[in-house]
């Protein structure tokens, strides 16, 4: 079976996005991380795995996105 591939504007536009979004994310944590240092040892460790780990959540539906133009 043959298929046609025909590229699409999402992908280049998505990993871009994707980029862009995780820079700001990115950003917006170190821009916290004074408040964040102040606090006990273990809420940081909690805070910096829940902060690392939460960015993910969003992702699925966007990769779907860029593949099929449909969100989920």
């Amino acid at each position: 079976m043959k298929h046609d591939y025909k590229p699409t504007w999402r992908k280049p536009v998505g990993i871009i996005a994707l980029l862009c979004a995780l820079t700001l994310y990115a950003v917006a944590i170190a821009a916290a991380s004074p408040i964040i240092g102040q606090w006990h040892v273990l809420l940081q460790t909690i805070a910096y795995i829940v902060l690392g780990v939460i960015w993910l959540l969003p992702l699925r539906g966007f990769l779907i996105w860029m593949e099929t133009g449909r969100w989920g």
